[in-house]
């Protein structure tokens, strides 16, 4: 298959000041996935082959699970193209 785009925002449900601290440690779990990933304010996007990300999904739940959420609220975008589809050819024009 070729390479997706999926974009992953995790809404933990945890005590408000631990909301950076259960979501740096999803951002560490696709960090050590050894994908590209490209973090933002809102999601982070993730490219590479759709079955490893969508299991990388569902890691994300269990890490906000281990870290104390009593409930995980993720939004997953998915962008597909049969030829493929890159975050560089994205945002390359807009980085500074």
């Amino acid at each position: 298959m070729s390479k997706v785009n999926l974009s992953l925002q995790v809404l933990p449900v945890v005590a408000g000041d631990q909301i950076y601290e259960v979501v740096d440690q999803v951002i560490n779990l696709i960090h050590n996935s050894g994908l590209k990933y490209v973090v933002g304010p809102m999601e982070t996007t993730i490219e590479g082959e759709l079955e490893p990300m969508l299991d990388l999904v569902k890691k994300a739940q269990q890490v906000c699970v281990d870290a104390g959420a009593s409930r995980v609220i993720s939004v997953v975008k998915i962008d597909y193209s049969p030829d493929g589809v890159t975050i560089d050819e994205k945002i390359d024009k807009y980085r500074c």
